[in-house]
Order: C-alpha cells, then sequence, then structure tokens
C-alpha cells in the first residue's frame, strides 16, 4: 500500500512536531533548575561575577587560587555580605526563608575581587530555590 505525496508531507508534520515537544519537555527542567557560574584568570584590580534570580533561598559560592580574592554578595545590586580578607580561598553563604536570613526574592551576584598583585583563578557560583 502506497501512501500519497500528500498523506507523507502529513505524516511527516505529525513526526516533526511530536519530536519538537518531546525535545522541549526535556530541555525544560534543565533551564528551569541551572545555576549561575563563572571562571576564569583575573587580573590584579578585576572581579569575575555570576548573577541569578532567587524568589525563596540562595547558597553562593567562590574559590580563587595563588594569593586569593574578595568575595562580595549582592542583593539586587545592594551588598548583603563578603568574605572576612581579601585572600580568601573559598567562601560560601546561604539565605534561606528557613534560616530566617533570606532578604527577599530578586537577583543575587556574588564577585571575586582580585586585591592582589598577580593573576589569580577565580570560580564564583550562585544556585537558587530547588538548586538547593
Amino acid at each position: 500500500m502506497n501512501a500519497t505525496p500528500r498523506t507523507r508531507r502529513i505524516r511527516r508534520a505529525a513526526i516533526l512536531v511530536g519530536g519538537l515537544t518531546v525535545a522541549g519537555i526535556v530541555a525544560l527542567p534543565a533551564a528551569a533548575f541551572a545555576d549561575t557560574s563563572n571562571s576564569g584568570i583575573v587580573t590584579p584590580g578585576g572581579s569575575l561575577c555570576a548573577t541569578q534570580h532567587a524568589s525563596y533561598q540562595v547558597r553562593v559560592e567562590g574559590t580563587a587560587g595563588n594569593k586569593g580574592a574578595k568575595f562580595k554578595v549582592y542583593k539586587d545590586g545592594v551588598l548583603i555580605g563578603s568574605s572576612p580578607t581579601d585572600t580568601t580561598a573559598g567562601y560560601a553563604a546561604e539565605y534561606r526563608t528557613s534560616f530566617g536570613n533570606f532578604p527577599g526574592a530578586g537577583n543575587y551576584t556574588v564577585c571575586g575581587l582580585n586585591k592582589q598583585t598577580t593573576n589569580t583563578f577565580v570560580t564564583v557560583r550562585v544556585r537558587s530555590d530547588a538548586e538547593i
């Protein structure tokens, strides 16, 4: 039994639409819960940042090689936390509704600032809401 050209076109279109729908459903959870990170070599006086929106909780992390870095946390551009020294090798902070320290929904940014005289490798990451 041979299909007509019109029947073949309809069948191909149905397969294509079905395939795109499945691809969209599979990709959706990854996009909804993807943490944000950034890494690279930071020159003296430079910085490296990562930003992500949080609705009810957020965790920020940073690491630095060589002589370390200063890490700062911002909510919608306002400083809300920082590492104790300019030579911090590892930093993490959590702000959660369940801890009572979440400042509210908004965009959270963590930056690693190189305040040393040599280059340093910095990695920063922001995870929020269901990612934690």
